[in-house]
């Protein structure tokens, strides 16, 4: 549905995408993530037709956003990370207005503002002036001029800006059904947005591609090098004999579960990790569980961007 070949985009001097390359499959809720500065925002108005590219290309439904721009737009819809309204005109009035440019039909017109109006929880507001709306409601305007045409792609630049937790919930969840049928490029900040979301990851820093995968083997693929175990025994003695046996791990007592401490323990390679075990029993303790510290997509996206800049700084 999306391909990017080799894409590339200066601002002067200065690169903002070195030829970056992905394609996206129909019905595929992609998140797109990076650093401020690390080239998001222009690849999506690349996409949408905002933006020229210095180099390379990029199709949508194999038509190329330069050549079939107009072609392009009409199979998008695009939410800019400042959401663009005309806060003069009543929610509904909007709404109506851009179904009618968007080429929506007369016949069809009612209908289309009536479906985004329910998906974007907009019912309460839509006699109201877009001006007098919270920063929330008019993200959530934003969203349902995005789909208003009922666009093959969605290109969400930080949608639930401004949201408060209950509002980034119910968006979360229509995004997941929005994808069941559209193609979404979706980029936040929100990182457990992505992982509840999205079906594949990308991660962009320095103008680069550093990742491309699922979040399941994103985040397998990185270790926190921390351990965490259920140990029988006083808890200081428990940390105090951890130490003395095994120099350079960090313990930290997280909770208690009935006789057993939850211990967490950081600084230990794998092998030592394995010796673990042979400590709690030469001390006389039970050992009830052991297992490593699952990664979180946060560290992946610390760990690949914070390498990226080191090697920019180099070079």
């Amino acid at each position: 549905m999306i391909e990017v070949e080799k894409l590339e985009k200066n601002y002067g001097p200065a690169r903002a995408l070195k030829g970056i390359s992905f394609d996206v499959q129909r019905g595929d809720v992609l998140g797109f993530l990076g650093p401020n500065g690390a080239g998001k925002s222009t690849t999506m108005k690349v996409l949408s037709g905002y933006l020229l590219p210095t180099g390379g290309r990029a199709s949508i439904d194999n038509l190329d956003v330069v050549k079939d721009s107009l072609e392009v737009r009409r199979r998008i819809g695009y939410l800019p990370e400042s959401t663009p309204l005309y806060t003069e005109m009543l929610v509904l009035d909007y709404l109506r207005f851009v179904g009618r440019i968007r080429g929506v039909t007369a016949n069809r017109l009612k209908a289309a503002v009536d479906r985004v109006v329910d998906l974007c929880g907009l019912r309460a507001v839509t006699g109201k002036n877009i001006l007098e709306l919270s920063k929330g409601y008019k993200q959530r305007v934003g969203l349902a001029q995005a789909m208003i045409h009922e666009p093959d792609v969605l290109i969400l630049d930080e949608p639930t800006s401004g949201l408060d937790p209950n509002q980034i919930v119910e968006v979360r969840s229509l995004i997941m059904r929005l994808g069941e049928q559209h193609t979404v490029i979706l980029s936040t900040h929100y990182l457990q947005e992505v992982e509840a979301s999205c079906s594949r990851v990308i991660i962009v820093s320095q103008g680069e591609i550093v990742a491309d995968d699922t979040c399941a083997n994103l985040v397998s693929e990185v270790s926190v090098g921390a351990v965490q175990a259920r140990i029988s025994g006083a808890g200081e003695q428990v940390s105090q004999g951890i130490a003395a046996s095994m120099p350079g791990a960090t313990i930290e007592e997280i909770g208690r579960d009935g006789d057993y401490g939850c211990y967490r323990i950081s600084g230990l390679d794998v092998s030592a990790q394995a010796g673990l075990a042979e400590v709690v029993v030469r001390n006389g303790w039970s050992l009830a569980e052991i297992k490593p510290e699952r990664a979180s997509l946060e560290d992946v996206f610390r760990k690949l961007t914070l390498e990226a800049s080191r090697r920019a700084g180099d070079a």
